[in-house]
């Protein structure tokens, strides 16, 4: 070896530095939290110091591992987005860490600094509203793309999104089409982009149709079967309760059928439902679940194909790609008794 040149680390080295085991060191490089944080914190800070990257990490244009992150992971339609990344991650022999960062701040800098320490070449946030300082991070270092953003859109970073305000739209015409008139709504957290543009398709829907808003068919929900379940309740309750109702979320429309189902009702003879997302087992619920369709193992798709774009060096023609929603009519949904 030259006098010019450096010796390589290894994770040996870091190991005997920090005073701890290889595995917790490989541990700390893959993304494992079952490492106290005190220790972690010393692996991390000696993996910068020494600016180690693993091992096999291609050079510069060529990727050889991404970061997924989604603000939680108990969606099934996180499941759909991860199938997405994955298809595409695989096909380049890319390997994908996924992880859900909470909207804490020691959380995200812990997320942070693990993506340092695992030397990744991009990053993939899932309807992620992170910490301004974060966020400007990310816009330099390393390349990032937004699946569907929590707010309105970075001017800077690519986006991938789908036509919620059309989906509502939609969802909502269906039902005017079918005859009814008192039609509820569960939306999902206003925070959320998505959500607020599903209410505003729904309630553009109204507008269209002639039919005035009533702020007691509006119910918000956070898009999980519970709240879907306490705004059927809350509608069904109602001295004239709604004929249909459209859930902006799969999961809070198999609430929906749980408190139609407690009260003797039934699904459409009762009322009509309309779910959002078309998850696998919309079609096996009971009856068939219509929903609107977003294609979201398609997104994630998109968004790793994009990512792997910048990390090669490559422009893209936009950074706002919007795939098409699309009603998918099943057996939830019917005519108004009497119509």
């Amino acid at each position: 070896m030259s006098t010019g040149e450096r010796r390589r680390v290894t994770i040996a080295d870091i190991a005997e530095e920090a005073g701890v085991s290889v595995p917790t060191v490989s541990r700390v490089l893959n993304g494992r939290m079952d490492v106290a944080p005190e220790t972690r914190g010393r692996v991390e800070e000696l993996l910068q110091r020494h600016e180690y990257r693993r091992r096999g990490t291609p050079k510069t244009g060529q990727a050889s591992l991404i970061d997924l992150v989604f603000t939680d992971l108990d969606s099934p339609w996180a499941v759909e987005i991860i199938r997405g990344v994955e298809d595409v991650a695989h096909d380049f022999g890319v390997g994908v860490v996924v992880s859900a960062v909470h909207s804490r701040a020691t959380a995200e800098r812990r997320w942070w600094q693990n993506v340092q320490a695992r030397a990744s070449d991009g990053v993939i946030l899932v309807a992620s509203h992170l910490h301004p300082k974060l966020e400007a991070q990310l816009r330099r270092h390393p390349p990032t793309v937004v699946v569907d953003p929590a707010g309105v859109p970075t001017a800077d970073l690519p986006t991938i999104g789908t036509t919620n305000w059309s989906g509502g739209l939609s969802a909502t015409e269906h039902l005017i089409g079918l005859g009814h008139r008192r039609i509820a709504v569960i939306s999902g957290p206003p925070r959320l982009q998505c959500s607020r543009a599903r209410l505003d398709g729904y309630r553009t829907a109204l507008d269209a149709a002639g039919i005035e808003p009533d702020e007691n068919m509006i119910y918000q929900g956070d898009f999980y079967h519970e709240s879907g379940f306490a705004g059927g309740q809350k509608f069904l309750a109602l001295d004239e309760p709604p004929t249909a109702i459209f859930a902006s979320s799969d999961q809070m429309a198999y609430g929906v059928y749980e408190a139609v189902r407690q009260q003797g009702l039934r699904v459409p003879a009762d009322i009509s439902i309309v779910g959002f997302d078309d998850l696998p087992e919309a079609r096996w619920s009971s009856p068939p679940l219509t929903t609107v369709r977003q294609p979201l193992a398609e997104m994630g798709m998109l968004a790793a194909r994009t990512l792997l774009r910048l990390v090669r060096g490559e422009e893209v023609e936009t950074l706002r790609f919007e795939l098409a929603t699309q009603l998918m009519i099943r057996e939830s949904t019917a005519p108004p008794r009497g119509a």
